[in-house]
C-alpha cells in the first residue's frame, strides 16, 4: 500500500491545480460577461448626443457663449432709456445714509431735488452698461476650463453666480471710471452738490457723505446679473433662445 502515496499525492496536487484553474476561469467569465452587461446596459441608457460626447473644448464654447449671448441681450435691454429707471426689479433707490437729506429737504418743501437726484442715479446706471458690456465678455474669455466643467452642470443660473462671485471685484474696478463719467454726463454729480449745499445750510443737522460712484456701480452690476441669470436659465431650458449652433449643440445633448 506504500507504494501508492506518491501516486496518490501527486492526484492530489493536479486536482488542486485543476480546481483553481476552473474557479479562475469561472470568475473570469463572469467579470466578462458583466462588463458585457454594462456596456450593453450603457449603450441603451446613454443617448448618442450625451454630455459625454461632448468634449471640453465645446462644453467651455457653448457655456461662454450662453453667457455672451445673455451679456448682450441683457445690455440691451438696462442700456435702453427707462431700462433701470422704470423696473421695479432693478430701480436704484437712493443711497440709505441720503434716506436723511431726503426727510430734511421735504422738510422745507425741496424733495423735487431728491427725485430728480434718484432719477439720474438711474439715468446714469442705463447709460454705464453698453460700455461695460466688453468688460463682462473679457472677463467670461478669462474663465478657465475647471471652472466651466465644474458649473457646466450646476444649476440653471451656476455661470452668472459663478461669475458674479468670481468677477464683481475687477469689474467694478474697471467700471469705476465708466460710471463716473455717466455721472457727470446725466448731471447726478451738479445735482447732488446742489442737493448737498442745500442739506448743509439748515442748521443743526448731521453731516452726510455719500460714494454715489460706488453705489451706483454696485447697484448697476447687481441689475445686470439679476438679468444674465434669467437669460442663461432661458437658454438652458428654452431652444428657441439657443441663437447659435455652438449654443444648440451644447445645451441640446443635455
Amino acid at each position: 500500500m506504500r507504494r501508492y502515496k506518491p501516486f496518490r499525492k501527486m492526484a492530489f496536487v493536479i486536482g488542486c491545480i485543476l480546481l483553481q484553474f476552473f474557479l479562475f476561469q469561472t470568475a473570469s467569465a463572469q467579470m466578462d460577461w458583466l462588463k458585457s452587461g454594462q456596456e450593453l446596459l450603457d449603450s441603451v441608457t446613454t443617448p448618442k448626443n450625451q454630455t459625454s460626447s461632448l468634449t471640453n473644448n465645446e462644453i467651455a464654447s457653448g457655456l461662454k457663449d450662453a453667457l455672451k449671448v445673455g451679456t448682450e441681450t441683457v445690455v440691451g435691454k438696462l442700456g435702453q432709456h427707462d431700462g433701470f429707471n422704470a423696473d421695479p426689479a432693478i430701480h436704484i433707490p437712493l443711497p440709505e445714509n441720503m434716506q436723511r437729506v431726503k426727510t430734511a429737504l421735504e422738510a422745507v418743501g425741496m424733495s423735487a431735488m431728491m427725485e430728480d437726484l434718484e432719477l439720474k442715479l438711474n439715468r446714469a446706471a442705463e447709460a454705464a452698461t453698453p460700455p461695460a458690456k466688453k468688460l463682462f465678455w473679457n472677463a467670461i474669455e478669462a474663465m478657465t476650463l475647471d471652472d466651466v466643467k465644474e458649473i457646466y452642470n450646476g444649476p440653471d443660473d451656476s455661470a452668472t453666480r459663478y461669475f458674479e462671485s468670481k468677477m464683481s471685484e475687477p469689474l467694478a474696478t474697471e467700471m469705476q471710471p465708466i460710471v463716473e463719467q455717466a455721472l457727470s454726463q446725466v448731471g447726478a454729480i451738479q445735482t447732488y452738490d446742489a442737493v448737498m449745499g442745500q442739506y448743509d445750510s439748515i442748521p443743526f443737522l448731521p453731516d452726510v457723505k455719500s460714494n454715489l460712484n460706488s453705489y451706483v456701480v454696485d447697484k448697476g452690476m447687481e441689475g445686470i446679473f439679476h438679468y444674465l441669470a434669467i437669460e442663461e436659465a432661458a437658454i438652458r431650458q428654452n431652444p428657441a433662445k439657443r441663437t447659435t449652433d455652438i449654443l444648440q449643440t451644447v445645451f441640446g445633448a443635455k
